[in-house]
């Protein structure tokens, strides 16, 4: 199980590194998206720099697994507004997949360092 976890672990960190340094680095595709979501650009920075946050607890994560946990609610927050946002401008549900997957992944870490969450520095 402890390959599993690294696995989903670093599929997740990786995929959401490269979305937050895209989002922040005004990245065509990300400045359209969030023109068609209909939120501010600086929205888009923000939400950047959350998801780069939330990476960061997953890097820690290796060592300390409630940290993951933590990072595996947020990035997991993050993502079912993210859907909800397609929603809102009526797109197609297929522009919420990706982030219904991610929300997926996160909530794998979740759950499968849930019980760490309580002491995540031990």
């Amino acid at each position: 199980m402890h390959i599993v976890s690294i696995v989903i672990q670093s599929w997740l960190l990786l995929w959401m590194t490269f979305q937050a340094v895209s989002k922040i680095a005004g990245a065509k595709i990300q400045v359209d998206l969030f023109e068609s979501i209909r939120l501010p650009q600086w929205f888009r920075v923000v939400t950047g720099i959350v998801q780069l946050i939330c990476c960061a607890g997953l890097v820690i994560g290796y060592w300390y697994p409630g940290i993951a946990a933590w990072a595996g609610i947020g990035l997991g927050v993050m993502m079912v507004f993210a859907a909800l946002s397609h929603f809102r401008v009526k797109e197609p549900a297929a522009k919420a997949v990706p982030a219904l997957v991610t929300f997926v992944l996160a909530a794998a870490v979740l759950i499968l360092f849930a019980e760490e969450m309580a002491n995540p520095l031990i």
